[in-house]
Parts: structure tokens; C-alpha cells; sequence
């Protein structure tokens, strides 16, 4: 899919359709994220990979790093990346325990809940018209945020619901019930969508919502020869769908890096590099991220519900992503790398 439709879901312009994102000369994909994962993994040898793996120590040594694992593995290497999640052990090491307290995951002030649902079962639910084409609706609303998208050759549909969060569970964990997505829709319940998506929610075994936790911020990204990426540095809200693009990006320069270093030495100024060039880059979309999601729930103050606001607001709300040269991006962290590599 290349289009998002965004669309009123609750109040009385319910189905008025806002926009259509992906409409210009650079539209972009949308996809599963199982897929994506799936086609980044394929050219990967197997004998590189080593799953179940889970780190319990990392020690720093002389222009190299000793990592063990649970299983009683040990290893030495001239860097280590971590991409190892939200609450990455890499992390800690990186900020040091006391710091990565301080800089640790909090909640963003929602909550979703995310389903796969045989194609023609949806399409018999939500509304033939809704998948005449391959096309991403978000539905935007009091208080909430419902999504549905076509995956997997039209095979399944993604359904989600997303609400604005007041009280966040200790755990994240939320069950779902018809009384609680009730309240949670009430406004929606006499529009298009919501009760199509409630019923397809509540029909999973065990529903349940999940808290939208985010870094907020960083103090750095990198300590000595060891540095994290991804989720593991700069977890973000879904509402901006950049998440995933957000490590690719972190992948991009950190080759260009590599590729300008000859020796181990060189390791802890280029992690420096791309920590000057990477940090303020991702803590800007954090931001806008979640900014996002308060539109698209209701809940900013100035917008609303009104569609002409809505319009006028979301139409350039993904410039922040959009508006990067990547090669100069690149460049950018060379210069960087080039000056450190001169200071030492």
C-alpha cells in the first residue's frame, strides 16, 4: 500500500474524509512489519545469526568489548551495537545503571491494541467500500484512533485501537472488554467504524490493550567502544509509522561510519560521531510523534475535532521525517568523526 486515508470516526461529521496521505511524488509504503522484517532478513546468512541469546554482562577492555550470555557464551569484540528493544540491557551499560534510571521508558499517554483478521471475515465486518482498494484508513476522533490496513497480498488485515491514556497500568497490560471499549468509544458508537472494530477485537482470545511507552530522551547514545540503535536508543510512539525507519536511518550512517575507519582505536570516536548527528535527529520525531497522536485523538487543544484544522495541521505534519538530505545527513556525521579523530 502507498495511501493513507485519514477519515472522521466519532461526532457529527463522522466519515468526512480529511486527506489522503502518500498522494505526492515520494509516496512511500506501507507494510506489515512482519513483512519488512522478513525481507531484511532474507539475504542474511543463517550461520550469522544466533537467536535465544539473551546478554547478561558487558565489560569494557583495552579497544574491545567482553559480552556474556545467559547461556554461559562469551565473546570479545572491537564494537558492540545494541538494537536490543525498549528495555535494552545494552542501554544500561551505555547510560550506566544510575543514569539509565533516569533516562529510562515512561509512558506516552496512550494505549493500543493490535489484531490480524482474515481478509473477507474484515471486509464482511467494516464495510465492503473500505476495501475496494489497498489502502490504509486511519480513523481520527474523541479520544481515540482507529486504524485498519490490507496485508499480506490480501490475505489479512491489521485492525488497531488506539486511546488517549490518563492512568497507565503498572504492567502496560490492559484487558478489553465490550463495556470497557464502549466507554472508551462511546462518541464513536453511532459513526461508521467502531463497532465493527470492537467486535473483531473482542472475538481474539484474551484481548488486551498495551501502553505506548517512549524514551523522551537521551543522554547520549554511545559509552567507549558500545552503542545502541533502534528502540534500544530512541523509542517512539507508532503514531508517525517511523519507528522502523527511524533504526534504518541509524543503520545508514553507522555504515558510512565504518566505513571510514581503520583501526579499532578509531571505534569510541565514531560512535561519538554518530551520536552527535543522530540524537537531536530522533528526539525531534519522539516529539512530533506523540504530538501526532494528540491530534489524531482529539485532544489538541487548538484543532479538536474540527476537519478543517485537522487538514490544515496533518497535511505537513510529516515534513520533520521527509525534510533530510540523507547524504548530507551522512556527511554530517563524517565531519564529526574527522574532527573527533583529529582531537585524540
Amino acid at each position: 500500500m502507498n495511501s493513507t486515508r485519514l477519515v472522521v470516526g466519532s461526532g457529527p461529521e463522522a466519515g468526512t474524509v480529511i486527506l489522503d496521505l502518500g498522494q505526492g511524488a515520494n509516496p512511500g509504503l506501507v507494510m506489515h512489519r512482519a513483512s519488512l522484517l522478513r525481507e531484511l532478513l532474507a539475504p542474511i546468512p543463517q550461520e550469522l545469526l544466533h537467536t535465544n541469546k539473551k546478554l547478561t554482562s558487558i565489560s569494557p577492555g583495552a579497544e574491545c568489548v567482553h559480552i556474556s550470555f545467559e547461556d554461559g557464551s562469551t565473546y570479545t569484540y572491537d564494537a558492540v551495537i545494541g538494537a536490543d528493544g525498549i528495555f535494552s540491557n545494552v542501554r544500561k551499560h551505555v547510560l550506566k545503571d544510575a543514569a539509565a534510571e533516569e533516562w529510562s521508558a515512561s509512558p506516552a499517554g496512550f494505549w493500543d491494541s493490535r489484531i490480524l483478521v482474515p481478509y473477507e471475515k474484515a471486509k464482511s465486518r467494516l464495510g465492503a467500500e473500505y476495501f475496494e482498494l489497498d489502502r490504509q484508513y486511519g480513523w481520527v476522533g474523541d479520544g481515540a484512533f482507529i486504524m485498519h490496513d490490507i496485508l499480506e497480498n490480501r490475505s489479512m488485515v491489521q485492525c488497531v485501537i488506539s486511546a488517549f491514556e490518563r492512568d497507565p497500568p503498572k504492567d502496560r497490560k490492559r484487558p478489553l472488554t465490550r463495556e470497557s471499549l464502549t466507554e472508551t468509544l462511546s462518541s464513536w458508537l453511532s459513526g461508521p467504524i467502531a463497532k465493527g472494530v470492537i467486535d473483531l477485537t473482542l472475538e481474539e482470545p484474551d484481548p488486551h490493550g498495551y501502553s505506548q511507552w517512549e524514551h523522551k530522551s537521551t543522554s547520549t547514545y554511545t559509552n567507549g567502544h558500545v552503542c545502541i540503535v533502534g528502540d534500544a536508543a530512541h523509542a517512539m510512539t507508532p503514531w508517525q509509522g517511523f519507528g522502523a525507519g527511524m533504526a534504518i536511518e541509524d543503520a545508514m550512517v553507522l555504515k558510512r561510519l565504518f566505513a571510514n575507519i581503520t583501526s579499532p582505536k578509531e571505534v569510541g570516536a565514531m560512535f561519538k560521531a554518530f551520536d552527535a548527528v543522530r540524537r537531536s535527529r530522533c528526539e525531534r520525531i519522539i516529539h512530533s510523534s506523540r504530538e501526532t497522536g494528540l491530534i489524531f485523538c482529539g485532544q489538541d487543544e487548538e484543532i479538536r475535532l474540527d476537519v478543517d484544522k485537522f487538514r490544515n495541521s496533518l497535511a505537513s505534519r510529516w515534513e520533520c521525517i521527509d525534510a533530510i538530505d540523507y547524504q548530507s545527513h551522512e556527511d554530517e556525521a563524517l565531519s564529526y568523526l574527522r574532527e573527533k579523530l583529529l582531537g585524540q
